[in-house]
């Protein structure tokens, strides 16, 4: 089958595939596109990943046991920011329904100015509009509201004007699992400065991989993630959605059904029966490992972690 000059192609996943080319694993080819810029390219891309916030099996392996430890040690958290006046920076916002639980908790103890951060404008409006409803000082919108994890020093200089000198950056829902973790914690580290903190949500390896890998495998994430090869000028029908545990990390991936070449702006890419598309990847780290990172790049943590040691919220200060 051949898709030619497709408008439905989008052009930066398209190139993405022709720069990365395949690896061989045996006889299978791998077409490695695993990046989450790529996830919310379209407003119905960014939807289904808020359906997908709110599927079963979602909230039940990962929104509510975040859930969960941040009420439990909710009062540690107070008691370390109790009377400051910060910038609640929302680092992947989403909707913005992961800040409302702070600020919900923390008003009346913290002065808050809240700024949504995502690649999504989508996210980043729904998170505005949702933050508007509370009781939060200010909602902060300006050109760095819709930017990658890269522009992090540029926005946290920015914010600290008047009394809004120190930042809490919150990293939750299993953000960080999706990228390199030294990339990303470089980065954040070097965004801010004393008196900072920064409050992470990610899921561990708990050696259970079948268990971590049930709120993967479910229609709602296939929904989710089949954007990413239908943009490609693939249909729905031609392939299938796969999940494994490897490398301490889940691996999300579509499996080619049946032969296609794809032609856009000149170029052609030849994708065989078989052939396999990774479009997503999340670490999960054991409590050991994760610990050990946060502790390489912050003197004062805090982690606790949930019952079954599949999620752990770290609160870690420079």
């Amino acid at each position: 089958m051949v898709a030619k000059q497709n408008k439905q192609i989008n052009d930066l996943i398209f190139k993405e595939l022709i720069k990365r080319g395949y690896s061989l694993e045996g006889n299978t080819r791998i077409w490695n596109i695993a990046d989450s810029k790529l996830w919310y390219l379209r407003p119905d891309q960014a939807q289904s990943f808020l359906d997908l916030e709110n599927s079963e099996a979602y909230q039940k392996y990962l929104i509510q046991k975040e859930i969960d430890l941040i009420n439990e040690n909710m009062n540690f958290i107070i008691k370390k920011l109790k009377g400051e006046t910060i910038n609640l920076v929302d680092l992947g916002c989403g909707d913005g329904k992961k800040a409302v639980l702070f600020i919900d908790k923390l008003k009346g103890n913290v002065r808050m100015r809240y700024c949504p951060i995502d690649i999504s404008d989508y996210m980043v409006e729904k998170a505005l509009t949702r933050i508007r409803k509370t009781d939060v000082e200010e909602v902060v919108k300006f050109q760095w509201n819709i930017s990658d994890f890269e522009n992090i020093e540029n926005v946290s200089n920015l914010l600290r004007v008047g009394d809004f000198k120190k930042n809490l950056f919150l990293l939750l829902g299993n953000t960080l699992g999706n990228f390199e973790i030294n990339e990303l914690l470089y980065e954040v580290r070097s965004s801010m400065k004393g008196g900072d903190y920064l409050l992470i949500g990610n899921g561990l390896d708990n050696r259970h991989p079948e268990e971590i890998l049930r709120s993967y495998n479910n229609e709602e994430v296939n929904e989710f993630l089949k954007h990413i090869p239908m943009q490609i000028g693939l249909k729905e029908k031609d392939i299938k959605l796969g999940v494994r545990f490897k490398n301490s990390r889940v691996e999300l991936y579509y499996t080619i059904l049946k032969d296609n070449v794809i032609e856009f702006q000149g170029k052609k890419i030849v994708l065989n029966e078989g052939d396999q598309i990774l479009v997503s990847v999340s670490y999960k780290y054991t409590k050991e490992d994760f610990m050990s990172f946060m502790k390489l790049y912050f003197d004062d943590v805090g982690i606790w972690t949930s019952p079954d040691k599949s999620y752990a919220l770290a609160l870690c200060k420079k």
